[in-house]
């Protein structure tokens, strides 16, 4: 990929791969707005299954962090990779995806923890290897709030498309004609819970 040209994120399926990044147990009491994050990522996960998208998941150092959040139902993942390097671009993810959408991935939807370390090194390593990168910030978090939303903005400025799950979602429907377009719909009657991206009034009295 042309890092020159603009990057429109004109997301495809048939190209498509969703990287579910590091949703461990031991995570679950000190990462910022985790039971949202988490709502939104079970909706994502479900939405692979119905759109036939392949699925990655990693574990960092499962051993001392526990194993993937029981909530999320992961058991069809075309992956579940253990690692210790922070990206996700380990070996094993690399021989996989050479082997997922007849080889022919090009864009990679990325969610998970914590979004200034693991979710921004898979990001940066994507990137080089010209990969189109959506990082879904209403199912991405880190322990602090601040590292968060820098991150955010640190991927945009590197080319990386920062979207939502709601918005990725009927991109990747495409047409209400889409034989999956009403079970894509009922994943999201209900709105995003809010994760902090947007300051509320209260956010911003003086």
């Amino acid at each position: 990929m042309d890092s020159r040209k603009r990057c429109l994120g004109n997301i495809k399926v048939e190209q498509t791969v969703f990287f579910l990044c590091d949703m461990q147990e031991k995570f679950k009491p000190v990462i910022a707005y985790f039971k949202e994050i988490l709502e939104v990522a079970k909706r994502l996960v479900t939405a692979s299954k119905y759109l036939e998208i392949p699925l990655v998941v990693t574990e960092q150092y499962p051993k001392g962090l526990g194993r993937t959040v029981t909530d999320l139902q992961v058991g069809h993942a075309a992956g579940l990779i253990h690692k210790t390097k922070f990206s996700m671009v380990v070996p094993e993810v690399e021989e996989l995806m050479a082997r997922l959408c007849s080889g022919n991935v090009r864009h990679v939807v990325l969610f998970g923890i914590e979004t200034h370390v693991c979710v921004q090194q898979t990001v940066i390593d994507l990137l080089e290897r010209g990969y189109e990168v959506h990082v879904v910030a209403d199912a991405t978090s880190s322990r602090n709030h601040t590292d968060r939303m820098f991150a955010f903005e640190r991927f945009r400025h590197a080319g990386a498309i920062v979207t939502t799950a709601e918005a990725l979602l009927m991109q990747l429907v495409g047409d209400k004609q889409h034989p999956q377009f009403k079970p894509i719909q009922s994943l999201i009657m209900a709105n995003s819970p809010d994760s902090g991206l947007v300051p509320t009034l209260e956010d911003t009295s003086v």
